[in-house]
């Protein structure tokens, strides 16, 4: 096989590839035996006819296409692999010479990774970050695992409050006609969420269990479907039913219940540490992205438009994907954001070109550095896989059929972040105002809180046990430039 190789601009090259007319050949007989099962040939039995009488009447080129689909393949990963070629999409194939005993010639333009420089990527100057978890932060997480293991009660004997949870039906028309989405049943509307429209929930307080009621609110000018945006509205509600969440005491009694900690103040110190390890993670990853942020400011990239495209393809695969874990599609969202499928690719396109431009910066220094990811590297990753999944190592390798590039690449890209973040000059910020005055407002007394007791005459009660684990991992992110959204 005889390749020649031509750069013809600055991110694609073009390869003319020969391939012997015998390696041709050995296509057209595949290609006959795929295609001859549905070829009638007068005086032969359906799929028993001979190949020279099939090209004596259809001519060789019906078996053109699919040889073509068996040779150049291969020709094409040959000739990429002993040229040095890094191709970052398909190719865009053209046939020069075929047929006629003659040995087959195509063309191949490709598109490369570009060339470029990066100057200067060590000492790059940025403020320290930092997050310090507060005692608000830890109080607010024992208010959220409060929620979390909070009682439903029924209330029976006064009206809907704010904070409660209202059962309705309910329907809204505008100028008298329904509109779709518009109308529910036995749904649970907690009072203060600010779930519905403006105006909604407050006219439902004061309201009494099977009270039947009118709503009339405005939708919002910025509202998602244009048919509602600014329109006047009726919904005609009914109330069935009033519930309340009852939240446990925080005390020693609730850290047993929802945790391993035999007392409040290990669980307090147990959520502080997490939340100190959380945030020099991800302190960490933004003193990453402000040092790739500086380096690609001062570097000057052509980024090929097919590296962009297969960018927002992930991200817009990532997006699916975890729309679909709450049962939407791509298509019933951007429905609902008044947008289309189309639009979103579009909002994706700055972060997708800055995700590119930063992976392509990481690989260059990576170069640069020599920066490799070792065997031992890779095998104690997947050793933590296994780990994880609790599967012997052995296993994970055959499941991922011994293709380790992907875990390679990962370490790697995360060495020379680390490589980064070490050869930097990162300073101390000064102290903000702002920050200044959170310092002498915690210093102030608090105000007395009082509360308030109500007792209903039936409660149904329900709890939700929630298991915190004393001890606690935090992994990191393995694609770091995927993970930004538009």
């Amino acid at each position: 096989m005889n390749v020649k190789v031509e750069k013809t601009d600055k991110n694609t090259v073009t390869l003319e590839i020969e391939v012997e007319k015998e390696k041709f050949e050995e296509g057209m007989e595949k290609s006959y035996r795929k295609n001859v099962k549905s070829i009638s040939i007068p005086g032969f039995r359906k799929g028993k006819a001979p190949r020279k009488f099939i090209e004596k009447i259809y001519g060789e080129a019906v078996f053109f296409e699919d040889a073509i689909n068996f040779v150049c393949p291969d020709a094409y990963d040959t000739a990429i692999s002993e040229n040095n070629i890094f191709p970052v999409a398909q190719p865009e194939i053209d046939i020069v010479k075929i047929g006629n005993g003659e040995n087959f010639v195509f063309k191949a333009v490709v598109t490369v990774k570009p060339e470029f420089e990066v100057s200067e990527y060590k000492g790059i100057k940025v403020d320290k970050i930092e997050y310090i978890p507060k005692d608000e932060d830890v109080n607010a997480e024992l208010s959220r695992m409060q929620e979390q293991n909070a009682s439903v009660v029924t209330i029976e004997d006064r009206a809907v409050e704010t904070g409660d949870i209202a059962v309705i039906d309910y329907e809204g028309s505008v100028d008298g006609v329904p509109f779709d989405g518009g109308a529910d049943k036995g749904h649970e509307l907690t009072i203060g969420s600010g779930q519905f429209i403006p105006g909604f929930e407050d006219q439902l307080i004061g309201k009494n269990i099977g009270e039947e009621c009118d709503v009339h609110v405005t939708f919002p000018e910025e509202y998602h479907a244009e048919n509602l945006k600014g329109k006047a509205a009726v919904f005609k509600v009914t109330i069935h039913a009033i519930k309340k969440k009852e939240l446990p005491a925080l005390d020693d009694e609730f850290a047993k219940d929802v945790s391993s900690f035999d007392t409040l103040e290990e669980l307090k110190a147990d959520i502080l540490d997490k939340m100190k390890k959380s945030g020099e993670t991800r302190a960490l990853r933004e003193t990453e992205d402000k040092i790739l942020e500086a380096i690609a400011e001062a570097t000057e990239i052509d980024i090929p438009r097919p590296m962009i495209d297969t960018q927002i393809d992930k991200m817009m695969d990532d997006f699916n994907y975890r729309l679909s874990s709450q049962g939407i599609s791509l298509e019933q969202y951007a429905s609902y954001m008044g947008s289309t499928v189309q639009d979103m690719r579009t909002q994706f396109e700055d972060n997708a070109a800055k995700a590119v431009k930063g992976n392509l910066i990481i690989e260059k220094i990576a170069e640069l550095e020599k920066i490799e990811a070792t065997e031992e590297e890779v095998n104690a990753e997947l050793q933590k896989m296994a780990d994880t999944y609790k599967m012997e190592i052995d296993k994970i390798k055959k499941i991922m059929g011994g293709n380790m590039d992907g875990i390679a690449a990962d370490i790697k890209t995360n060495k020379t972040l680390t490589f980064l973040v070490e050869n930097a000059e990162i300073k101390k910020a000064r102290k903000k105002a702002a920050e200044k005055e959170d310092a002498a407002a915690e210093k102030k007394p608090a105000a007395k809180k009082t509360t308030t007791k109500t007792t209903a005459k039936t409660t149904t009660k329900t709890t939700t046990k929630k298991t915190t684990e004393k001890k606690s991992t935090t992994k990191k992110a393995a694609e770091k430039s995927d993970s930004k959204e538009a």
